[in-house]
């Protein structure tokens, strides 16, 4: 009996498959193989050398092997010979308990057992850049509102229709895209769905969109703050728990005021009061601070929080609720690993429903012009500082797990590092003659 990546094969004319795992940088890897020698890896999966990649391993290691789950098999729209397969790492017959979609997949089985679903959707924000990735692409784009800017949109119609259509063509249910308040960034919508699928949508799309921005000339980025004048790259995400039919949504009680059940409220008490640690794995990198801590940009709003607050219907906050039996957050940005943010969210909710915490009573003002009026923790400062506070959760520790932990804050730790050691012009500019 043939397997399925071989039916797959043949009935869309595949000649090679990617075999894809994503590691703890979000550096997606993958070796290409041919179509003819997939049905042999279906179960044994591709070899690769950990040591290789951004995860905590020597060249002492054995192979590691990406085992291919083939429900996430996708074809790649701008290039129908090659489709491209998650995998999840196995070492000596065990799973790599370190390797992200490994521990996503942990997280959702521990919610499963509670009799809990998570649903999410992603807002992917990324800028259209020119090939060198000094400025925009788009020199005419120069308003400085230039949220939904109808002409500016245009003439990135080529780039962003293909990339539509590609989404279209794998039944994601992609429903919008607009241009986004800064200039040269853009933003494009799909079908929310179980947290598992959404994160492969997820870390596919920035592989799409990077590829076919590329085929055009251009170069896309999701890099949080790519121009301290502009808007940074967010990555918002809508979440939802379902019932363990998929069926209820157990976010939803039409009798509150925002539509939220006491479930809700007690998920969102646990995003609360773990947001500082959330913040390592959705605001990885150094640059993401620029985004949190960000001064006003062109636009007039940095449209990014950086205080742990919710709200109703109401931008201006870490967390708002947009619609009845849902949360936004509006905390992740564009180099947010797509499994370690579904991950983190979905331990932290679980923590709060575990402990029935309380959320507290919304802030409904504008955070931006009245923030300073309100008392509520600041989001970290430094990358380091989220790292730390990361490192001491105990509830991390225990629901992603204690490798997956220690490599984590090891491997970021090793990159605020060298960050550190790096000499900017503004340090020799304020200090050389002091």
């Amino acid at each position: 009996m043939a397997g399925k990546l071989e039916a797959f094969a043949k009935k869309n004319g595949i000649k090679y498959f990617l075999f894809n795992f994503t590691d703890l940088k979000g550096v997606q890897r993958s070796k290409l193989v041919p179509a003819a020698a997939a049905p042999d890896m279906e179960k044994a999966g591709a070899g690769f050398a950990g040591f290789a990649a951004y995860l905590d391993m020597t060249p002492a290691h054995p192979d590691m092997f990406a085992v291919p789950d083939t429900a996430s098999v996708m074809q790649l729209p701008w290039k129908p010979e090659v489709a491209w397969v998650a995998g999840d790492l196995v070492m000596n017959g065990t799973s790599v308990d370190q390797a992200p979609r490994v521990v996503l997949k942990r997280a959702i089985a521990a919610a499963a057992k509670k009799g809990y679903r998570m649903k999410t959707g992603v807002e992917a924000e990324y800028h259209l850049i020119d090939a060198e990735g000094a400025d925009i692409s788009d020199l005419r784009d120069i308003d400085p509102k230039p949220c939904y800017d109808q002409s500016a949109l245009m003439r990135r119609y080529e780039v962003i229709a293909e990339i539509c259509d590609a989404m279209q063509t794998l039944g994601w249910g992609p429903y919008q895209n607009d241009h986004e308040d800064a200039n040269g960034q853009f933003e494009m919508n799909w079908d929310y769905d179980d947290a598992l699928v959404t994160a492969d949508r997820h870390a596919f799309f920035k592989f799409m969109v990077k590829s076919i921005a590329e085929k055009h000339g251009l170069r896309a980025t999701f890099m949080p703050k790519p121009f301290l004048h502009l808007t940074g790259n967010g990555c918002h995400m809508h979440a939802s728990v379902w019932d363990k039919t998929g069926k209820k949504n157990l976010f939803l009680d039409k009798k509150d005021d925002l539509g939220l059940s006491k479930l809700a409220h007690q998920f969102l008490g646990g995003v609360l009061k773990h947001a500082e640690a959330l913040c390592a794995l959705t605001n990885p990198t150094v640059n993401s601070y620029k985004r949190i801590n960000a001064s006003v940009t062109n636009s007039g709003a940095t449209w990014s929080p950086n205080s742990i607050t919710w709200s109703g219907n109401n931008r201006t906050h870490m967390v708002r609720t947009p619609d009845d039996g849902r949360f936004e957050f509006r905390l992740a940005d564009g180099a947010a690993n797509p499994y370690l943010m579904q991950a983190a969210y979905l331990a932290a909710g679980l923590d709060g429903i575990a402990n029935k915490l309380d959320p507290g009573k919304r802030t409904d003002v504008d955070m931006y012009a009245e923030g300073h009026k309100v008392r509520a923790k600041r989001l970290p400062l430094y990358l380091i500082d989220a790292i730390r506070t990361f490192d001491r959760s105990k509830m991390f520790k225990q629901a992603l797990g204690d490798e997956f932990v220690s490599a984590y804050v090891k491997i970021k730790t090793d990159e605020w590092n060298d960050y550190s050691r790096h000499l900017s012009d503004w340090e020799r500019t304020n200090t050389l003659d002091t």
